[in-house]
């Protein structure tokens, strides 16, 4: 299922995710510049290889600068291909603008960054053995997801299903969609986890930790004040997101 849009309209201007998507793809079009192996070697020094902090005599005899962190920051801004980019950045687009609303604009980029990093700590304790370098902005974008799943449950995802050469377009609840794309990044990283070899591919934990930390971090970045937007149609209080239509209609 490929989200189209949700509906939830933006009340203010998303400027951190506009200035987000700008500078992955400023980085991208860099990467598209550089030879296959020098995009290579670019992308062990810049993304997370798990192998470089669990095993460091082997990471310097490699030659990796020693005590060298900054992989699980730029890391978050580097990507492999155009559907890469494209996928990753459309998903920002459709639910970083309204968590960006809930918590302005700081606060977001913080938010934002902070579930990059737990994604790629969880993607590196998940695979201590993986020599391959993972890169993407997919877990700090899950985090967005994760706020997303807990601030607009009943907002409405308008999603795209593919069935042969016929698009069909329905309309989804955020909690079915979210909760069913999380499911999926569980199930899949599990079946990776059972089944050890070199880890490539999608980091499917890496997005089950930047979405849990969404989650949780979101209580601690979401602005309390209610003057700072108005609520939308389809959006309801963080505190009681969860209840009953009947009740929240009541309560109003």
């Amino acid at each position: 299922m490929i989200p189209i849009r949700d509906t939830i309209p933006r009340q203010n201007p998303p400027i951190v995710t506009w200035i987000l998507i700008f500078v992955n793809g400023v980085v991208f079009f860099f990467e598209l510049t550089m030879p296959p192996q020098v995009l290579e070697q670019f992308f062990h020094l810049f993304g997370i290889v798990p192998a470089r902090y669990t095993h460091p005599d082997w990471a310097a005899w490699v030659g990796f600068p020693i005590d060298n962190y900054w992989p699980f920051f730029t890391s978050m801004f580097l990507h492999g291909g155009w559907l890469h980019i494209i996928g990753n950045m459309w998903a920002l687009w459709i639910f970083g603008d309204n968590v960006e609303d809930r918590m302005g604009p700081f606060r977001f980029a913080t938010f934002y960054v902070l579930c990059g990093i737990v994604a790629g700590v969880t993607h590196a304790l998940t695979n201590p053995e993986s020599t391959v370098p993972s890169v993407g902005a997919s877990g700090a974008i899950a985090g967005v997801m994760g706020a997303y799943f807990v601030l607009y449950p009943r907002a409405r995802v308008i999603v795209l299903l593919p069935i042969l050469f016929l698009p069909l377009f329905f309309e989804l609840p955020a909690f079915l969609y979210l909760g069913f794309w999380i499911f999926l990044q569980l199930f899949s990283g599990t079946l990776a986890l059972a089944a050890p070899r070199e880890v490539g591919g999608v980091a499917w934990w890496a997005h089950v930790g930047g979405f849990a930390s969404g989650v949780v971090l979101q209580f601690f970045f979401v602005r309390r004040a209610p003057a700072y937007r108005l609520p939308a149609r389809d959006e309801y209080r963080l505190e009681n997101p969860w209840l009953p239509q009947a009740y929240w209609r009541n309560s109003r």
